[in-house]
């Protein structure tokens, strides 16, 4: 059941039409999961520092849609979304994907903490909150999709995660402008794509880097 928290007034509509012009289909049940998770945050956030994003008015494109571009390439499971800090942007994919399994990790206790709190209130069956660093989770080969936002570089990334990679798996790599410096520090044999995101009411530069063995 979704939990009762101080929605602002215009969320909703915020929220009904940039899921439009991103083309997703979720129930009114989804919707409300996602506005509750967007009230939580900010009540979390006038006491603890989960997110720097505390305007009302930008929360939904800079949280919720901007986490929610990357939808489509999130098409198989199991999930592991790395360095989650407060949920993003595991939690909107897993509101969005409910039946694929979402790890969510992190080493802020702090942050796991409101996670928790998010997955309990939210009822998301399918999320594991993981209070922990990367390299010491041992479960070798066992995520078709590894997604991260804002977590380390492209090779950081690839470092720190690569024993925990399905074979046919691959990287999903949320970045502003195109890291095109980044590259240069990455193995010559992994195949590289970089697609460009429309995070609707966004005017920053968004992009998605897809890293495959």
């Amino acid at each position: 059941m979704v939990t009762l928290v101080e929605i602002h007034p215009d969320w909703r509509r915020q929220l009904d039409r940039g899921l439009a012009e991103l083309n997703l289909q979720l129930s009114k049940g989804q919707g409300e999961q996602l506005l509750a998770f967007l009230g939580l945050l900010a009540r979390w956030n006038r006491s603890y520092n989960l997110t720097a994003v505390r305007d009302p008015a930008i929360m939904v494109r800079r949280q919720l849609l901007d986490s929610l571009s990357i939808l489509p390439w999130v098409d198989q499971g199991p999930v592991l979304d790395v360095g989650t800090g407060a949920g993003l942007p595991g939690i909107p994919l897993a509101i969005a994907r409910p039946d694929l399994k979402f790890s969510l990790l992190d080493s802020n206790g702090k942050k796991t903490r409101f996670v928790t709190q998010v997955v309990g209130e939210l009822g998301l069956a399918n999320v594991e909150v993981i209070r922990s660093r990367v390299e010491q989770l041992d479960r070798p080969r066992h995520y078709a999709r590894i997604i991260s936002r804002a977590f380390a570089t492209l090779a950081e990334m690839l470092e720190k995660t690569n024993q925990l990679l399905a074979p046919d798996g691959c990287w999903l790599a949320m970045k502003g402008a195109e890291p095109l410096v980044e590259h240069a520090d990455l193995p010559a044999d992994l195949g590289v794509k970089t697609v460009a995101l429309q995070v609707p009411g966004e005017r920053g530069q968004r992009n998605l880097v897809i890293l495959r063995r």
